[in-house]
C-alpha cells in the first residue's frame, strides 16, 4: 500500500468509526480531498488510489491542475471565497462551488454557465457563527437566498458549507438545524442533501452532527507549501 492509499484509508476508517458511533451510513458522508498547494502529481496519485473528488481554493492555481489533469474523471469543488470577477471561470471549470454568499454571485454563475454542461451544484457559505474574518452570509439572510436562488436556470442549490471558529462544535448543531429547516420549506427537497463541514482536526464532531461532506486536506497530502501558491 503506498503513501496516498494509505493516508486516503486512514481517512475513510475515520469517517466510517465517526458514523458507526452516531449510528449513521458511512456511504451518507462524502470525502472531499482538498488539494490547494499540492501539485498536480500529488492528486494524480490519489485518484489512483480512488479519489474523484478534489476541492481547490486558489483559482489560479486550480485552473491549471484541471488543465493538466483534463484527462482525468475528476469531480472539481471550488471551496474558496468567490469574488464577483472569477465567476466566469468557476461557471466553466468547476462541477461544485462552496462560496456563494450572495444572490449576485448566483446570477452570475447561472448565467455564465454553459448551456452544454450539466447544472453547477452550489452550496451557500454561511458564517454560522458570527465571526469577523469570516466570509458567508448571515443565517437570518439564508431563506430569502434559497427562494430567490432557486428560481435560477443552469444551477442546483444543494445545500449549506460552514467554517465555524476551531473548537466551536455547537456551530455544526446549529448548522444542521438550519439546513433541516431549509429543507423542510424548500421548493426542491430532492436537491437539498449537501451539509458540507468538517475538516481533518474536527470531522468526527461534523459528522456527529449531521456532515453529508468533510473537507480534508492535510490527513491526506500532508502539510501544505503555501510558498508554492499562485
Amino acid at each position: 500500500m503506498n503513501q496516498s492509499q494509505q493516508s486516503r484509508q486512514t481517512v475513510l476508517n475515520q469517517i466510517e468509526q465517526a458514523c458507526q458511533r452516531v449510528q449513521r451510513d458511512p456511504a451518507t458522508v462524502q470525502l472531499l480531498a482538498v488539494s490547494k498547494t499540492h501539485p498536480a502529481s500529488s492528486l494524480r496519485e490519489m485518484y489512483a488510489v480512488g479519489q474523484r473528488c478534489f476541492g481547490e481554493n486558489y483559482l489560479q492555481e486550480a485552473l491549471e491542475k484541471i488543465e493538466e489533469l483534463k484527462e482525468l474523471e475528476i469531480e472539481w469543488h471550488f471551496i474558496g471565497h468567490v469574488q464577483r470577477n472569477k465567476t466566469k471561470h468557476l461557471a466553466e471549470k468547476f462541477d461544485w462551488v462552496h462560496g456563494v454568499d450572495r444572490l449576485i454571485i448566483a446570477e452570475r454563475l447561472s448565467g455564465q454557465r454553459l448551456e452544454s454542461q450539466a447544472p453547477l451544484n452550489i452550496c451557500l457559505q454561511v458564517n454560522i457563527d458570527g465571526q469577523d474574518s469570516k466570509d458567508g452570509c448571515q443565517p437570518e439572510e439564508v431563506a430569502e437566498l434559497v427562494q430567490d436562488i432557486s428560481q435560477l436556470p443552469h444551477i442546483r442549490l444543494r445545500g449549506l458549507m460552514v467554517i465555524p471558529a476551531p473548537e466551536n462544535h455547537a456551530a455544526f448543531a446549529d448548522a444542521k438545524a438550519l439546513f433541516d429547516q431549509v429543507k423542510s420549506q424548500h421548493a426542491q427537497p430532492q436537491d437539498w442533501d449537501t451539509l458540507s463541514m468538517g475538516m481533518s482536526a474536527d470531522l468526527d464532531a461534523a459528522i456527529a452532527a449531521g456532515s453529508t461532506m468533510v473537507r480534508v486536506g492535510t490527513a491526506l497530502f500532508g502539510a501544505r507549501d503555501y510558498s508554492a501558491k499562485s
